[in-house]
């Protein structure tokens, strides 16, 4: 785990992290977001690069017909581009799969992509892969280099482990405008990559049952700045106002940025939309499934409050499904709206025809305004 959590902070640094499969092949791997020439120098010097990318976004490229429910990523060759050539190619439409020896990625390939992904890096990678019969020869050279080993067992361990187990961490009182009487909670996934918060309004002895709970996903440009993209903010705010109101409640603030694709993707994701995606197909594009959310970290911050019975505030068909399979009574569910407007409007209709969501009445709404 050690090994993987370095691995995790090179990739972001820029530098290439060695993966080895079981068989002793592998590959010397760098991530494309943020890619140098001095990264890229150091991989052409071990063999012939190829880029490897998510199954979403092979299907963005247009090369579908490589991609199947067993494909776990694809792999494209190389011919001497740039950093810069190679992340054009990595968000591009229409390649050419013949000219780029496409083929599904190898194991360690695959680990590369899901290692970029517990980054929150772009989920694309340049390798140069490493057969079995030059392993010996360049482990030796890489070790000498100071590059970083690690095995996609390591990789598939720490994926196994994010936002399944929680430890508490610290809290204290942070009076709030819409509620005077909360407290916050922080706990940390056994990862230690991210850091969630439980903001507890009111008395817990005097909470309602069942006990009103909102799982809130961060979102920096609406919950802080106000963003008129999406009605996060409002949602909120909303859901303390009720809290409040009914004598007390609890919000976990869920450090899952643009559906768990990081603030950087976000912001990706939004000068796509800008040329006429909507939200999910710009996620798609970028290599993401239309929401990488997982709720496991949540519900597990409910169970160490010993909240047992609650009214979920939401309008996620997935969230319900996450609290109940998790055991989690939920008694009601209730919905939170925020404000339609012109900027926002495409937003709420993909989460609702696309993702499902019920915000059939938000919408209703709209069509009668106008």
């Amino acid at each position: 785990m050690y090994n993987v959590e370095r691995g995790l902070f090179d990739l972001r640094q820029g530098r290439p992290v060695y993966i080895v499969a079981p068989d002793r092949s592998g590959a010397l791997i760098a991530s494309v977001d943020g890619l140098e020439g001095t990264a890229l120098k150091t991989l052409r010097g071990v063999g012939a690069l190829r880029l490897t990318v998510t199954s979403h976004r092979a299907k963005s490229m247009g090369l579908s017909v490589l991609v199947d429910k067993n494909t776990k990523g694809l792999s494209l060759g190389l011919n001497g581009e740039g950093p810069e050539q190679i992340f054009k190619l990595a968000s591009a439409s229409g390649v050419d799969g013949t000219k780029h020896d496409a083929h599904p990625a190898t194991d360690a390939e695959f680990a590369g992509l899901r290692l970029a992904r517990l980054g929150r890096l772009l989920p694309a990678v340049v390798g140069a892969p490493i057969n079995y019969a030059h392993s010996e020869s360049i482990t030796d050279t890489l070790n000498r280099a100071g590059t970083l080993s690690v095995t996609t067992a390591q990789v598939d361990e720490m994926v196994a482990e994010t936002g399944v187990r929680i430890t508490h961490v610290s809290e204290g009182v942070v009076p709030l405008a819409h509620a005077a009487e909360a407290r916050f909670v922080a706990f940390r996934e056994t990862s230690g990559l991210l850091e969630h918060v439980a903001v507890l309004i009111g008395s817990e002895s005097e909470w309602p049952d069942p006990v009103p709970v909102r799982i809130h996903s961060a979102c920096l440009t609406g919950d802080l700045f106000g963003s008129l993209r999406c009605d996060c903010g409002e949602q909120l705010r909303g859901s303390l106002r009720l809290f409040e109101e009914r004598g007390g409640g609890v919000l976990l603030y869920m450090s899952q940025e643009g559906r768990d694709i990081g603030l950087g993707n976000k912001l990706r994701a939004y000068a796509l939309q800008e040329q006429g995606l909507d939200t999910i197909d710009a996620d798609g594009t970028l290599g993401f499934g239309a929401d990488e959310r997982n709720y496991g970290a949540a519900v597990e911050m409910l169970k160490n409050l010993g909240v047992k019975r609650v009214e979920l505030i939401t309008n996620n068909p997935h969230k319900v499904r996450a609290v109940k399979d998790a055991g989690i009574e939920i008694v009601e569910r209730r919905p939170m709206y925020g404000t339609l407007n012109r900027h926002n409007l495409p937003y709420v209709r993909a989460k609702a025809e696309r993702a499902g969501h019920w915000l059939e009445d938000m919408l209703a709404g709209s069509k009668q305004d106008r």
